[in-house]
């Protein structure tokens, strides 16, 4: 750097001053590199600033023996020093003022280093100094100024220690997800004799497991990888749980280079047990990364979709940091050196409690096993408001319809139509109310399901047989938004906070008669999802709505206020039309599941145009349990979501 001297313009010779420049440079021992005046104090601050910048050429550098030292020097010595922390240099700043003897000084720095997940690492060092002339210091340059650990080819490095991933509990407060023996089916490359034979006796096995492995098991590049893989590695093609070898390990254990190591895995009961609810757990993906470059690393679990995704942060702990040293070995790769410098415990994470009940939600999977069309069934316990059970087809997919779907729930909203009705007075369960083929509203006509026609009957029959024709006759006594203030009685429209998404229902309200009166049979505008009706239908069997419960700890915030008491007069013989859906009307088939009587509603309901395409729905509730099925595109209730309820009470028992 250019010297910095006191100058005075004197009338004197140029050669005269030069000389005796030139001796003041020597007998000084050089002062080419010192930094500039304020003392001590000076010197340290260009310091600090150099260090964070990455240029060091306002300040002095000399080594311990007092030989001097090239600024580009020590930079370049300081970045290496730094190694894994030199992309983020740390704060720093002098404590103080330097203190001296003689021509040494000594200041006081605090360094604190930004480490990830909002760690800081903070520490102080001493930075000496000596006098190279007058106001002028050098700083004294050795590793042991970072840290007084770090000796000379040492290099800071980050260890990253995961933190233990908490579980998502049931309503006993057991893990859901816990470790369960699984089995790695692989093979020996050099021990295949027929590649094609093989790859078709393992597909015909895989093919037969049941419930059936999804996503189904593509053995297409199979051969490709047995051809490239070193004859003597382990080819892994699935892994099963422990229940589907079995089933098939007849099959395949004796095919020629077949493997089979076993091992445990941290995995639900089945592998369907309500899995658009929990989300899955997966090794960091690139677009994790890419978003949260300070939180993931490639290894890391990360929760995906559902309650995993949700509460990631909860689940998954924060995890432990290290600062170690490394040095290059004699390939000259970094190697650690033992040294630890400073260590973040790891936080496991904390557990998720849910209201699941696991033989609940294994029934709940099971009735819906077989059903290839997107599906869905929730469950609640009538007495409280937990959610037993969520479960969604294998035709949904991942999506968690209980909770989301956003489709007119038919002649379910009976349910709904009757209660107003009731409630106003505008009838009772006894009173005669025409059942005809057609009926006509403002130039539409409504008709009953296969033209069906009850004459006139008692309302209780025209709910017992979902009679369209009665209730479309029936709807202008519910005013224009009568039907949408039942509904709200009931919980829907609602601001839930259960710790899940949930669309709670859009209920269709002063609209002109047509509306109104498909409204009242559960078309038109309105929209629900099955948890809604799940709580609408518990509602009932209660007496009064309660927001359904899901995530129990951590407790939700926001929980909606219980609904007012409803009245007897009107939800005790809605009880009583919805036992004689069951006994006499559209869901006989229940009428002889074993576990006391059931109460229920079927609903079809149509989603365009076209009268022949329709989702299927039961509402109904047996004992302290509520619950609801729908079926998209499922057609008759009779045909799709009955049988799903039966099998749902059946497996209960």
């Amino acid at each position: 750097m250019p010297l910095s001297y006191p100058y005075r313009r004197h009338r004197t010779h140029l050669p005269r001053v030069l000389a005796a420049l030139t001796a003041t440079v020597l007998t000084a021992g050089g002062l080419v590199g010192c930094s500039d005046g304020e003392g001590p104090e000076g010197s340290v601050d260009a310091f600090l600033t150099g260090w964070r910048s990455g240029d060091l050429n306002a300040v002095g550098f000399i080594d311990p023996t007092g030989a001097r030292v090239p600024a580009t020097e020590v930079a370049q010595e300081l970045k290496a020093l730094t190694g894994e922390l030199a992309a983020t240099p740390p704060t720093l700043r002098r404590s103080g003022e330097a203190e001296i003897t003689k021509d040494i000084a000594t200041a006081k720095i605090r360094v604190e280093w930004a480490l990830p997940g909002q760690t800081t690492w903070a520490y102080d060092r001493p930075v000496r100094l000596r006098r190279a002339g007058g106001d002028q210091w050098q700083v004294i340059w050795e590793p042991q100024l970072v840290h007084e650990q770090l000796t000379e080819g040492d290099r800071l490095a980050l260890r990253r220690d995961a933190s233990p991933r908490a579980g998502v509990l049931d309503g006993a407060g057991q893990p859901i997800v816990a470790p369960r023996p699984v089995v790695r089916v692989g093979l020996h490359p050099r021990e295949v004799t027929d590649v094609p034979a093989l790859v078709k006796q393992l597909d015909a096995a895989f093919k037969a497991v049941k419930p059936p492995i999804t996503p189904p098991v593509d053995l297409s590049d199979l051969p490709k990888r047995l051809k490239e893989a070193d004859p003597e590695a382990f080819v892994e093609v699935v892994t099963l749980r422990d229940e589907a070898y079995r089933q098939i390990r007849s099959r395949i254990h004796d095919l020629p280079g077949t493997l089979f190591p076993t091992d445990k895995l941290d995995l639900a009961p089945t592998r369907e047990f309500a899995r658009a609810l929990l989300g899955t757990v997966d090794p960091a993906r690139a677009d994790d990364l890419a978003a949260h470059p300070d939180r993931y690393v490639q290894g890391d679990l990360v929760g995906h979709g559902g309650l995993q995704g949700r509460y990631d942060d909860r689940l998954r702990g924060v995890p432990g940091l290290t600062v170690v040293t490394t040095r290059p070995g004699p390939d000259g790769k970094l190697a650690p050196t033992g040294t630890e410098l400073f260590r973040r415990e790891p936080k496991p994470g904390q557990a998720l409690r849910t209201t699941l009940d696991v033989a609940t939600q294994n029934a709940a999977d099971a009735a819906l096993r077989g059903e290839k069309r997107r599906s869905a069934l929730v469950a609640v316990r009538i007495s409280d408001g937990a959610v037993l059970a969520v479960a969604n087809g294998p035709g949904a997919a991942g999506e968690n319809l209980a909770f989301t779907a956003q489709v007119p729930p038919g002649s379910t909203f009976k349910m709904v139509s009757a209660l107003g009705l009731l409630d106003r007075g505008a009838v009772t369960a006894d009173a005669i109310v025409d059942c005809p083929k057609n009926v006509s509203v403002e130039g539409r006509q409504f008709k009953n399901s296969d033209d069906f026609v009850l004459g006139k009957v008692p309302f209780r029959t025209d709910f017992a047989k979902s009679c369209n024709t009665a209730f479309a006759s029936l709807a202008a006594q519910l005013g224009p938004d009568g039907l949408a203030q039942t509904a709200r009685t009931l919980g829907l429209e609602g601001s839930w906070d259960l710790g899940a998404e949930v669309f709670t229902g859009k209920v269709s309200a002063n609209g002109p008669p047509v509306e109104q009166a498909a409204a009242a049979i559960g078309q038109g505008t309105t929209v629900v999802s099955p948890l809604a009706m799940a709580g609408a239908t518990a509602a009932v069997a209660r007496g009064r709505w309660e927001q359904p419960k899901l995530v129990s700890d951590p407790a939700p915030t926001k929980p909606a206020e219980p609904g007012p008491q409803l009245k007897a007069a009107a939800v005790e013989p809605l009880r009583t039309m919805m036992r004689e859906v069951v006994t006499a009307g559209t869901a006989k088939a229940l009428a002889d599941v074993p576990g006391g009587p059931v109460h229920g509603k079927t609903g079809t309901a149509e989603y365009d145009n076209n009268p022949k395409n329709t989702h299927a729905w039961f509402v109904g509730w047996q004992g302290d349990v509520a619950f609801a099925v729908f079926v998209e595109r499922g057609g008759s209730s009779t045909d799709s979501a009955v049988p799903i309820a039966e099998r749902f009470l059946r497996a209960l028992r």
